[in-house]
């Protein structure tokens, strides 16, 4: 079964190294996500200005303005993670990079499989900034979860009894991937992980503009679901 591409983490790789670049931009495509590439750091602005990303991949040493000084001009407007590459690899360069707003710092020559983990280590523990408890806004969706009722432009929907345990179980952990097994345990539903899949199906019928294009709710590969709602 295919994945949409609209349903993967967006990662924008940011290198002056040509290679280096399109091989992680293969190897993060190879490996669930949606990659976009930079050779600076104007260029990256460029990106930025007509894409949501989930996650820069960010070189420290590029000419012109360095890695270091783009993370700082973009921290004042932006929280999306950083993870920062470079050969300058000791402790002092490492505490520079992450007071200048990375989020992990890996020194070059790295191994892929960790440059992967250090990744989904960033997406699982960065949530997105929202009060569970309070109205969650999906575009003109509304949910209440202490109710719970849901609404589009105002218009009540009705969700069944599982569809409103699950929205109620994604709404309370925002922006944190939960397991077909952590939601099984979280509404009560019976027919194990493809009747969690089931599920989310139908509920994408009822909070998404296009449920084929999921922008809320959202499959991440391998783990589980995620909402990110507004």
């Amino acid at each position: 079964m295919s994945t949409n591409n609209f349903d993967l983490p967006h990662v924008l790789v940011v290198d002056d190294d040509n290679r280096l670049r399109e091989l992680l931009a293969k190897f993060l495509t190879d490996n669930g996500f949606l990659v976009t590439v930079a050779s600076d750091a104007a260029a990256a602005r460029a990106r930025l200005t007509s894409l949501t990303f989930d996650l820069i991949v960010l070189d420290l040493m590029m000419p012109g303005e360095s890695g270091l000084d783009f993370a700082t001009a973009l921290r004042r407007e932006s929280n999306v993670p950083i993870l920062m590459l470079t050969a300058m690899n000791e402790t002092d360069d490492r505490i520079v990079g992450l007071e200048h707003g990375a989020d992990d710092y890996l020194g070059k020559p790295f191994e892929p499989r960790e440059l992967l983990l250090r990744i989904n280590s960033i997406l699982r523990r960065i949530p997105v900034t929202v009060e569970p408890c309070g109205e969650v806004v999906l575009g003109d969706v509304r949910f209440l979860p202490n109710r719970p009722e849901l609404s589009r432009n105002g218009t009540p929907v009705r969700l069944t009894d599982i569809e409103a345990a699950l929205l109620d179980a994604l709404a309370k952990r925002p922006g944190e991937v939960l397991s077909r097994e952590e939601l099984i345990k979280l509404t009560g539903a019976s027919g194990g992980a493809r009747a969690v899949d089931v599920q989310v199906t139908r509920l994408r019928r009822k909070i998404e503009q296009d449920p084929k294009l999921p922008r809320y709710l959202r499959t991440v590969r391998g783990e589980g679901y995620i909402l990110r709602p507004d």
